[in-house]
């Protein structure tokens, strides 16, 4: 009888990538992939340490995992399971825990499903992750995740990535496209480009420093792929995304009016404490940059609340900062202090109390960025690709501007695209739309 392994991922769009990859290595070897809940024989739990919050979820996911069969074989992997495999390890339940190396050979430490007494830990030197894997997910009918590139050679004091993911390294040229056009193959309409530091890619891609390509290479071969509907960017640094970059999207058929852009702090003094590579004039930059070529772009910012030292003026001038700025939405993180970080050991600590309503501050600016994003694109023409959920009785899906609109549920419009009409915000903050050409019944 066939052994059933289901999947956990917690954190990035990468990890997910990663995940699906993971699991076609299981179904290659003859395994059943589950949905998480179900009865399984193996679970593996793809770990984030981003936050403290993650790391805390690892041992719930465990738990609900036992619920369900008291004698999974319970594997971590990911992040996490590189910074501290030893304290993953030690939480009851959990077999097997694989670094950042190791986790890609996953079904080579498989030997049999006896319950082990304590986690086995199979853990390299972050070192010697110098070599890279490449991914994508299909789990979704409608949009997959690209893994591009891997690793991270900025040194931010407040982040643990280059600990837990190695050096900056990318796929070769020929491998993305080809894995594109893999993607493309089993019709599926969106690529989103994903990895740690995307902007960063060409480095390491022939397992060395040089740069035979860059990103603009990238963004070029990708667009020349055949079958690709839409092409998006996930997230990209602002000191990595040039104007000829933007040019190019400006003027692609593939690539969507979409960025999303780390800030992680509005004031210049924080900027300088968290060693980012820019100031906040360059974003100033960027933005406008965008905004002429593309006025209907959606700009999304990944920003961080009670940093070492951020004072209450600090504070203020962030939250101006970002209210004045023609942006869509935010990402907002609460900082957490993070060991092996230079960040963990500033002066200037923030109290919960103030971090919470400084985060809470920030998620109010976000939702009314975004709804004033949405209202400035009311009577506006876009496509739409919907999504393949009946939820309450309607089908969602985003505009390649990103915004997520709804409309009455039909099982036919279900990963296709169409030139929709946006006519108003609904009370559940979405938008409703009418169809620009009546050949859709709804």
């Amino acid at each position: 009888m066939q052994k059933k392994v289901a999947f956990y991922t917690l954190g990035c769009k990468l990890n997910f990538s990663e995940t699906s990859t993971i699991s076609r290595q299981f179904e290659d070897k003859g395994y059943t992939k589950t949905d998480f809940g179900k009865p399984a024989d193996i679970v593996v739990i793809n770990t984030c340490s981003v936050t403290e919050n993650a790391d805390k979820r690892f041992k719930t996911i465990v738990r609900q995992a036992q619920k369900v069969n008291e004698n999974a074989f319970i594997i971590g992997i990911g992040c996490y399971a590189q910074l501290k495999p030893e304290e993953l390890a030690a939480v009851d339940g959990v077999d097997l825990v694989l670094g950042a190396t190791e986790k890609f050979k996953i079904t080579d430490y498989i030997n049999d499903l006896s319950k082990n007494d304590f986690g086995e830990v199979h853990s390299c030197e972050i070192d010697e992750a110098d070599f890279y894997v490449g991914s994508y997910s299909i789990g979704d009918r409608t949009r997959a995740f690209l893994k591009v590139q891997d690793g991270c050679d900025y040194k931010c004091t407040y982040c643990t990535i280059p600990l837990a993911r190695g050096i900056s390294r990318s796929d070769k040229l020929e491998n993305v496209l080809k894995n594109a056009k893999d993607i493309s193959d089993q019709d599926i309409k969106e690529i989103v480009l994903t990895g740690v530091n995307i902007g960063d890619y060409g480095k390491g891609e022939f397992g060395n420093k040089k740069h035979e390509h860059t990103f603009l290479d990238l963004v070029k071969g990708l667009e020349a792929v055949d079958g690709i509907e839409r092409l998006r960017i996930s997230s990209i640094e602002p000191n990595l995304l040039k104007n000829e970059t933007i040019d190019f999207v400006a003027n692609s058929k593939k690539f969507v009016p979409h960025f999303h852009i780390p800030l992680q702090s509005g004031s210049n003094d924080l900027l300088k404490k968290m060693k980012r590579r820019y100031m906040r004039e360059l974003y100033v930059d960027r933005v406008e940059q965008i905004k002429s070529l593309m006025p209907d772009a959606c700009i999304g910012v990944d920003v961080i609340v009670g940093f070492p030292g951020e004072t209450d003026e600090h504070f203020l001038e962030a939250y101006n900062f970002l209210n004045e700025l023609d942006i869509s939405y935010l990402h907002v993180f609460t900082y957490s202090e993070r060991e092996n970080t230079l960040a963990a050991e500033m002066d200037g600590v923030v109290s919960n109390a103030k971090r919470k309503k400084r985060s809470k501050m920030l998620r109010g600016l976000s939702a009314k960025k975004r709804r004033s994003f949405y209202e400035n694109q009311i009577g506006k023409t876009h496509e739409v690709l919907f999504e393949g959920e009946n939820i309450k009785g309607y089908i969602h899906g985003f505009t390649e501007n990103y915004v997520k609109i709804k409309t009455p549920w039909n099982p036919e419009l279900v990963n296709t695209l169409h030139e929709i009409r946006l006519d108003e915000i609904a009370e559940d903050g979405l938008v409703k739309c009418s169809f620009v050409h009546e050949e859709v019944s709804v």
